[in-house]
């Protein structure tokens, strides 16, 4: 099984964090490590891939949630499905929180002062809808977080030169995020929302972001753009340790 770990979260010894991959189990076409229910994958061998990720990862409650590209936002507490959101915060320890993603950016949160973590699936619907903004102003409204003191992951996610778009989406964003080649637009969304989180006062070093493409990285990553509608999806977790 290959993870993909953060450098940056890798500093806090109180953080559990990985990026599930496409490799895992010896698992093959079409769907290989497939971590998510809704792809039409066999769920007794989804069941079987979480649980051997979650053994690696060291979890063993987890929140999940119906991601729909949109701008909602739930504060949990407990494990278990809660339906219908795009991103999580949580204050409590050993509950992992995550997001799949097979080309969306994925944004993970940390305030180290107050102990909150959050994660966020943030696809151009979301980033258009700035979810990330929100999710940052509910953190500082439920648990009086500081932005200057949120560490901030950026998972891997298709490239601009990859992330082909029609016009009508291109007009949601600042033309400094749409590249423009052969009169084709193309968006590059992890630049829209590590912008967006310098825009909320995080720190330009306390933001790490993958250079890793889901689209390039055939035999690597998921990717929807690449594969279509038999693309797997990777889950990302992120979880705080009990050290008490």
């Amino acid at each position: 099984m290959i993870i993909i770990r953060s450098s940056l979260f890798n500093r806090f010894p109180e953080i559990i964090f990985g990026f599930s991959t496409k490799i895992g189990s010896k698992r093959g076409h079409p769907f290989y490590f497939n971590l998510s229910l809704h792809v039409g994958d066999d769920e007794k061998i989804v069941n079987e891939n979480r649980n051997k990720f979650f053994n690696k990862l060291g979890i063993s409650n987890l929140v999940y949630q119906h991601q729909t590209h949109s701008d909602i936002i739930k504060v949990v507490d407990k494990p278990g499905f809660v339906g219908d959101c795009d991103a999580l915060i949580t204050n409590r320890t050993e509950l992992g929180i995550s997001i799949t993603s097979a080309d969306c950016a994925g944004i993970f949160l940390y305030d180290k002062v107050n102990n909150v973590i959050a994660s966020v699936h943030s696809g151009w619907r979301g980033t258009a809808k700035k979810i990330l903004h929100k999710t940052i102003n509910l953190m500082i409204n439920e648990f009086t977080t500081n932005p200057e003191n949120l560490y901030a992951y950026i998972s891997p996610s298709i490239s601009v030169f990859n992330y082909e778009i029609g016009k009508e989406v291109g007009e949601k964003f600042h033309r400094k995020y749409i590249y423009k080649n052969c009169n084709k637009l193309f968006l590059n969304i992890a630049a829209a929302n590590y912008d967006m989180l310098l825009a909320n006062q995080v720190k330009k070093g306390n933001i790490q972001i993958s250079n890793i493409c889901s689209f390039e990285t055939n035999s690597l990553l998921h990717s929807y753009r690449r594969d279509g509608e038999m693309s797997g999806r990777a889950l990302g977790i992120i979880a705080l340790k009990n050290t008490k």
